[in-house]
């Protein structure tokens, strides 16, 4: 199953769902769209979704959860819920991560097919 939320009342919903699947799931949190640009507003995940895009493509046991955390001021306060849940605590986005476990990528690292691949294995 793949699927995209909006905000962190969404991603609760849908992770719980998807969770229910079984199997593994992985989880990109990305910045929102901006509607005056159409593009995303993070330009970190601007370069790094059709990376991870392409990678997921293939992973078809995998389900794959895109979340965007909202706009830029709610991401960037210290008390967004993205950063203060224990089962996300983002420091940034990109990010993609394996639910429950500590498998984690963000930064430069998430625009290298390879590593995100690895990820996986």
């Amino acid at each position: 199953m793949k699927a995209d939320v909006h905000g962190y009342e969404g991603f609760l919903s849908k992770v719980k769902e998807m969770e229910a699947l079984g199997g593994t799931l992985a989880v990109l949190f990305t910045g929102s769209i901006d509607p005056s640009s159409g593009k995303s507003w993070c330009p970190d995940c601007v370069v790094a979704e059709p990376i991870v895009d392409s990678v997921m493509k293939d992973k078809t046991e995998v389900h794959f959860l895109r979340v965007f955390v909202g706009p830029r001021d709610f991401w960037k306060d210290p008390q967004c819920p993205f950063r203060t849940n224990p089962d996300t605590r983002l420091k940034s986005i990109p990010t993609l991560i394996i639910w429950k476990s500590q498998s984690k990528l963000d930064g430069y690292d998430i625009t290298d097919s390879n590593l995100i691949a690895m990820l996986f294995e």
